[in-house]
C-alpha cells in the first residue's frame, strides 16, 4: 500500500467537497454542514489556509483544510478533516494530521485548533495522542448554530 499526501491547490477543491461528503456519510450527524460541502466552500478555504489530500495507491482516501484566524493568521483552525469508508480503521487520519502538524511548524504557526463535535468525544484521544488538549475556553469560528457548541482543542507548536 503506497500512502501519498499531497497539498491541494484551487483545481482540487471539487474533490474535497466529495471527499468530505463521503467522510461524512454515515459517521458524522446529519445536521453537520460537512455533508453538504461545496466547492465553492473548499475553494474558499483553500485560498484563506490550505489543504491536504491523502492517496492510497493513487486514489483519494481524505482530505484535511486549515485557516489562519482572521484576527491572529498565526493560528490555525484544522476542520473538515475525513477518511473515506474504505480506508477507515487504518490510521490514515494520523497521516494527515502529521502533515498538517509539520506544514505548521515550517510555516512557523504559533497553535494548531481543532473543534470535536459533542457526539465524537473519541476523538478527544486521538488528538491528545499529538499533543492537543482540551481548551474549553476557545470557541470554534465556524460552529454551526443549529448544533451544540464543539470542544475545542489546541496544540501549541514548538520550533
Amino acid at each position: 500500500m503506497q500512502i501519498v499526501v499531497r497539498e491541494a491547490d484551487d483545481a482540487d477543491a471539487q474533490l474535497i467537497a466529495e471527499l468530505t461528503r463521503a467522510s461524512w456519510a454515515g459517521k458524522v450527524a446529519a445536521t453537520s454542514s460537512g455533508h453538504r460541502e461545496t466547492t465553492e466552500r473548499v475553494t474558499d478555504d483553500l485560498r484563506s489556509g490550505g489543504g491536504f489530500i491523502l492517496l492510497i495507491d493513487g486514489q483519494p482516501a481524505g482530505s484535511v483544510r486549515w485557516m489562519p484566524l482572521d484576527s491572529e493568521p498565526a493560528i490555525w483552525e484544522i476542520a473538515r478533516m475525513g477518511i473515506v469508508p474504505a480506508w477507515r480503521g487504518q490510521h490514515c487520519s494520523q497521516q494527515l494530521l502529521e502533515a498538517v502538524i509539520h506544514h505548521g511548524l515550517a510555516c512557523q504557526a504559533e497553535e494548531l485548533r481543532l473543534a470535536i463535535r459533542r457526539d465524537q468525544p473519541k476523538l478527544i484521544d486521538f488528538y491528545a495522542a499529538y499533543g492537543f488538549e482540551l481548551a474549553e475556553e476557545l470557541e470554534y469560528s465556524h460552529a454551526n448554530p443549529a448544533e451544540p457548541l464543539p470542544m475545542m482543542m489546541r496544540r501549541t507548536l514548538r520550533y
